[in-house]
């Protein structure tokens, strides 16, 4: 097997799912997913630093996927607006290469541990920040643009677990609008009954 094997990582993946499914994160070991996916424990290393990581491949390129949507948003467009719509194309691209089957079985197992919905928060907190930095180029001031970026975020999460709970169905753009209408509508009302 050559030493850099382009379908390693999603082999590895994909032992990593079936395992975790199997017996719980938890009793899981790199060793076995090394094995299950052909493997020595040793050349795991070479993708993931750890078991944990396997789950989160590709993840560290969102925030900077987001952050240039951000930047590339209408000028003109209100802060809430360019966040919005910057998370908008960022999550359409995600959506266009991740499986949905792999998706819901990788929250099923993220839901399972608590290790892991740390690592999930950790990992939507990188793109609130990279979200808060690009409104701060774009002449923001740090604390709007730090609420504005969290916002989005949560807008981002919603859409993407309705996407999965549709399984295909829909696709991610629609998810989207259908979160940002809810949160308009939601915004709208609790102002107009502060009145």
């Amino acid at each position: 097997m050559a030493r850099w094997d382009p379908g390693t990582e999603e082999r590895l993946t994909k032992a990593a799912l079936e395992l975790y499914r199997e017996h719980g994160y938890d009793s899981v070991t790199v060793t076995r997913i090394a094995e299950r996916a052909g493997i020595t424990r040793r050349s795991y290393f070479r993708y993931f630093p750890d078991k944990r990581e396997v789950l989160f491949a590709g993840s560290e390129r969102l925030p900077a996927a987001a952050a240039d949507a951000v930047l590339a948003a209408d000028r003109s467009a209100p802060p809430l607006t360019a966040a919005l719509d910057g998370i908008a194309r960022a999550g359409a691209r995600l959506t266009s290469y991740v499986d949905v089957g792999h998706a819901t079985e990788r929250r099923a197992v993220i839901d399972s541990s608590a290790e892991l919905q740390e690592r999930e928060r950790t990992k939507l907190a990188s793109v609130a920040t990279a979200v808060s930095d690009a409104l701060g180029r774009r002449g923001v001031d740090p604390g709007r643009a730090d609420l504005v970026a969290r916002i989005a975020t949560v807008a981002f999460r919603s859409a993407f677990a309705q996407w999965i709970d549709a399984r295909g169905e829909l696709d991610f753009a629609s998810c989207f609008s259908t979160v940002v209408t809810t949160l308009r509508e939601t915004v709208v009302a609790d102002i107009e009954c502060g009145d």
